[in-house]
C-alpha cells in the first residue's frame, strides 16, 4: 500500500495538520486545530484516530499546537526538540527528537516509517521541520520559517512529496495598512515566514521533475492568493524546464 499525505488544515487562522500514512504506521505532523476538529477531519477522510502512532510537533505556536488535547484523548506519544516540548509544558511526557538521528516505526520488517528532524528559523524556541522515509516515498514537512538554508535543502533533497509553506505575497504585504511596520518586519525577516518567492526559488532547487507532488501551505488571508502563490512556483520551475502537470504536480491549500 502507497503512503498517504494529506495536509488536513493549514494557515495562521484554521491551525496546522498533516497525517502521513502507511499500511501499518500513521502519524501527524502539528495539531493546530481543535481536538474535536482534528478529530472529525481525519473521520472525513476514513482515517481512524485510534490508529496512530505519534504527533510531531514542529514549534510551540497555538496554530500547531492547540489541538495537543487529541494526544491526550489517543493516548498517543508526542514528539518535538526539547526546546518545543518545554514551551508546551510536555517535557516530562513527551519524546524528545533530535536533528541527528531517526525516529522510527517498525512494527513488521517489511513496512516501516523514518522520521528526521531538520532545524528551520523561526521565531520560536527550537523548531523543525521533518522529513518523513518510508517505504515507498520520502515525504518533507517545512511549516513557518523566515529563510532556507543549504542544511534544510540538504535535509529535504530528493523527496517525493514537499508540503512548503508559501506564507505572503511581497507586494500584499507591503501595501496592507492593517500591518504595523513591525510585524511586516517580523514576517519578512529570517525568523518569520516564506514569501511566494522566496518558497520558488528554494523548490526551483529541489525539484528535480520526477514526478514530485508540491503542497503550498500556510497561505495568509490577508497576505496572499492561491493563484499569485503558484504563478511564482510555476515560473521559477518554468525556468528550469520544468511543466507542471508533465514534471511536477503542484496543489495549493
Amino acid at each position: 500500500m502507497a503512503t498517504t499525505v494529506k495536509v488536513l488544515s493549514t494557515g495562521s487562522e484554521k491551525g496546522s495538520c498533516v497525517y502521513i500514512s502507511t499500511e501499518e504506521v500513521s502519524v501527524l505532523v502539528d495539531v493546530g486545530p481543535a481536538k474535536s476538529k482534528i478529530e472529525k477531519l481525519m473521520l472525513a477522510e476514513n482515517y481512524d484516530p485510534t490508529k496512530i502512532d505519534g504527533i510531531f510537533i514542529s514549534h510551540e505556536h497555538g496554530d500547531h499546537t492547540d489541538g495537543i488535547g487529541f494526544a491526550d484523548k489517543f493516548k498517543i506519544k508526542v514528539h518535538a526538540s526539547e526546546g518545543t516540548l518545554k514551551a508546551i509544558g510536555r517535557l516530562e511526557f513527551g519524546k524528545v527528537v533530535r536533528t541527528n538521528g531517526f525516529t522510527g516505526f517498525r512494527p513488521f520488517s517489511d513496512h516501516f516509517m523514518n522520521v528526521k528532524p531538520f532545524a528551520i528559523s523561526h521565531d520560536a524556541m527550537e523548531p523543525f521541520g521533518y522529513a518523513i522515509h518510508t517505504m515507498d516515498k520520502k515525504v518533507t514537512v517545512l511549516m513557518d520559517t523566515g529563510c532556507v538554508t543549504d542544511d534544510m535543502l540538504e535535509a529535504m533533497a530528493d523527496s517525493d512529496v514537499y508540503i512548503f509553506e508559501a506564507n505572503h505575497d511581497i507586494g500584499m504585504l507591503e501595501a496592507n495598512g492593517k500591518y504595523h511596520d513591525g510585524l511586516k518586519y517580523r514576517i519578512r525577516s529570517d525568523i518569520g515566514h516564506l514569501s511566494n518567492d522566496q518558497a520558488a526559488e528554494a523548490l526551483a532547487k529541489l525539484i528535480r521533475g520526477r514526478g514530485e507532488q508540491i503542497f503550498l501551505t500556510h497561505m495568509s488571508s490577508s497576505n496572499n492568493t492561491a493563484q499569485l502563490s503558484e504563478k511564482a512556483v510555476k515560473l521559477a520551475l518554468f525556468e528550469k524546464g520544468l511543466v507542471k502537470g508533465k514534471h511536477y504536480k503542484l496543489e495549493v491549500i
